[in-house]
């Protein structure tokens, strides 16, 4: 039972193991954290009395299976969303699979609980409705100004001049460029999610980057006087996706003009064994309540604008580096983020 325990310990869903009377001989970590309590108060009372469900129809639920009689040929029940009928924990809704374990001679040897928190669901299909939400709100209006000039342009065509043409297709190929902008937060959202992020290291010029993104800025619209750009020390070699660090710090500099207020700072200076590239702003700053959810998706700050995805895909980016990034308060009183990267060797040398 040591190496079983051992492998359930690692389990990130609950695990509880009965023996043949009843009585519960294993918990796992994540089990004691579902059922609120400790795995030593747990071993050796009837399961019964450790984990009273009921169903949607308040029935005792180990009544109506019989998980220590019925049938032999039985393996598993499937998962079913039951209830905690008693206890500190009555009402909390849980889902369950039972996995019967038995010997040649058909005989049960030990039943095995796996327990899900019924609310970490819940708020996993929350996230995907907000998702859902967040990419219509911001998919409606780029559309309907494509839909709404493009269809003016083929109806009127002869009666615009030149110069409004020229605006209207601005417009549209702005409008455009954001469609495609969300569409790829989209892919880079569910990529990182589903740990399928590849990253194609080479050398990079981490200062070049940051300039080539306030150039973009500039070039863009935004005051040149609005940026400060500093270089302190010489750089290790640093292997790392040129165009996902480029997305890195061009989501930080977007993020301090939507943010911020003031000028701009971007300073790229060693760091222990690698770099670091923080970007300031001079606006309020951001609270130290708050600075943990920064990273989360859909986090807007108070102006509320944006998809909210952009700091998510910036945390995702950097660690899939190798590197971390961090929130604080600059020296001018408003936001400080920073990135670290690592230095590294090219890849496949080993």
């Amino acid at each position: 039972m040591s190496q079983d325990k051992n492998a359930y310990d690692d389990l990130p869903d609950g695990v509880v193991v009965v023996d043949p009377t009843g009585a519960v001989v294993l918990v796992n970590p994540a089990g004691a954290r579902i059922l609120s309590t400790s795995a030593d108060a747990l071993v050796g009372r009837s399961l019964q009395q450790v984990l009273p469900l009921i169903d949607d129809q308040s029935r005792d639920w180990w009544a109506c299976t019989d998980p220590f009689g019925g049938l032999s040929t039985r393996t598993r029940q499937p998962e079913r969303s039951l209830q905690v009928g008693d206890g500190p924990l009555k009402g909390r809704e849980l889902l369950v699979t039972a996995a019967y374990v038995r010997d040649e001679q058909r005989r049960l040897q030990r039943v095995v609980l796996v327990l899900r928190d019924n609310r970490a669901r819940e708020r996993t299909d929350r996230s995907r409705a907000d998702l859902v939400s967040t990419v219509a709100h911001e998919l409606r209006s780029p559309l309907t100004s494509v839909k709404g000039f493009t269809a003016t342009l083929l109806a009127k065509w002869d009666r615009f001049n030149d110069e409004q043409k020229q605006l209207m297709l601005q417009t549209v190929n702005s409008d455009a460029d954001r469609v495609t902008r969300l569409l790829t937060e989209l892919l880079d959202v569910s990529r990182i999610d589903a740990g399928r992020l590849e990253v194609r290291r080479q050398v990079i010029d981490l200062p070049g980057a940051v300039l080539k993104a306030v150039s973009g800025r500039v070039a863009a619209g935004d005051p040149e006087e609005r940026f400060v750009v500093k270089l302190d020390g010489e750089l290790p070699e640093i292997w790392a996706d040129p165009d996902k660090i480029d997305q890195v710090v061009g989501n930080l500099i977007e993020n301090a003009l939507r943010h911020g207020e003031g000028i701009v700072t971007v300073t790229v200076a060693p760091f222990e064994s690698g770099a670091q590239v923080s970007v300031e702003d001079e606006g309020a700053g951001i609270p130290p309540e708050t600075a943990a959810r920064v990273f989360t998706r859909f986090w807007r700050g108070n102006r509320g604008r944006g998809t909210g995805l952009g700091l998510y895909i910036v945390k995702g980016l950097v660690e899939a580096h190798g590197g971390s990034v961090e929130v604080g308060r600059a020296a001018s009183g408003g936001a400080r983020f920073r990135f670290v990267l690592p230095a590294g060797t090219a890849p496949y040398d080993a």
